[in-house]
Parts: C-alpha cells; structure tokens; sequence
C-alpha cells in the first residue's frame, strides 16, 4: 500500500492511499483523485518521508497544541432553523499559515459541514422558495440547505431571511457508505 501526501490547487491538504505509484496514476489521469474539502482534480503529490507501519511499538504521543481544534459539539445554539445556501463556485486560496494550522482548520470545516449534512434537509434548487415559506410560516420551521444564485441569496437577505453560503464538497453531498 502506498500513502501519498497530496495538495490541492487551493492548497487543502490531504493523504491518498493507492496499491502502487501505478494505481495512482491511472486514477489521477482518469479524474478520480480529488480533494475532499473543495472537490478539486488538479492535484499535485507533496514531498513526504517514506512511512513504515510495523505493527508494534506505540504511536507517539501528540504534541501540546497539536491535535483536533477543541470546539464544542457543533451543535447551534438556540432554536432558529438552519438554512445554508451552497454556493456555486469553489472557495478561495488559502492563505500562507503553518501546516498544522491549515489541517486543523480543514478538519474543522469538514466537522462543520458533516454536522450541517447531518442535521438539515437538502431542497435543492428550491431553496429561496422554501426558506420564504418557512419564513413566512406558510412551511412548518426545519433545517434546509440547498443551492441558490447570488441574486436569490441577496433577496433573502433584504427581506430578513437569514441565510449563510456554505461549500460543500461534491462527495459529501451524496450518500456515504
């Protein structure tokens, strides 16, 4: 098995796991390898020390600072449903931060929109409809996401709908297996 470090054109990083330098080839040539936070094909392999998983010995242990970001649940506060808007096109560049702070802040990103996917119903393009009905109490209030234009997004807003764009990346927004 071979462990590949991999980036992004944005910049996200992330780890690939391939049965050989082969394998990897023919699916980054087919189009299959992206990256997980923005769905971006165009992906470079980052220089990386060989690693060696020899079934004993202890992992060693995280440095202080290192590790998960330490955010709450991820749950909202509040009763108000949830209403995120998918925008259209990819996020931008990162910026130049350390490593360790790009990781943590993907892993956050990611815990966000897992938690957003998990707890609200997909609308589809039907989104700025169904946020005006639920506003307007012609819908009973639920957590929605779906897509919606510049324009439809800008509407909801001057009417005081709240609603927030959200990126999410193309294979979370199907079923995981």
């Amino acid at each position: 098995m071979k462990v590949l470090d991999l980036q992004c054109a944005l910049g996200h990083s992330f780890e690939g796991w391939f049965g050989s330098q082969a394998d990897y080839d023919a699916q980054r040539a087919r189009g299959l390898v992206t990256c997980p936070v923005c769905n971006d094909s165009e992906i470079t392999k980052m220089l990386s020390a060989p690693r060696l998983n020899l079934g004993h010995g202890a992992a060693p242990e995280p440095k202080p600072g290192q590790g998960a970001p330490a955010a709450g649940d991820g749950s909202t506060a509040g009763n108000s449903p949830t209403r995120a808007a998918e925008p259209s096109s990819a996020p931008p560049a990162l910026p130049d931060l350390p490593p360790e702070v790009l990781q943590e802040m993907q892993a956050a990103m990611m815990k966000v929109v897992r938690h957003v996917m998990a707890n609200t119903e997909d609308v589809g393009p039907q989104f700025a409809e169904e946020a005006r009905k639920i506003h307007y109490g012609e819908r009973e209030e639920r957590n929605i996401r779906g897509q919606a234009t510049r324009e439809e997004t800008e509407a909801l807003l001057d009417e005081g709908i709240d609603v927030m764009a959200l990126p999410v990346p193309e294979n979370l927004k199907g079923t995981l297996q």
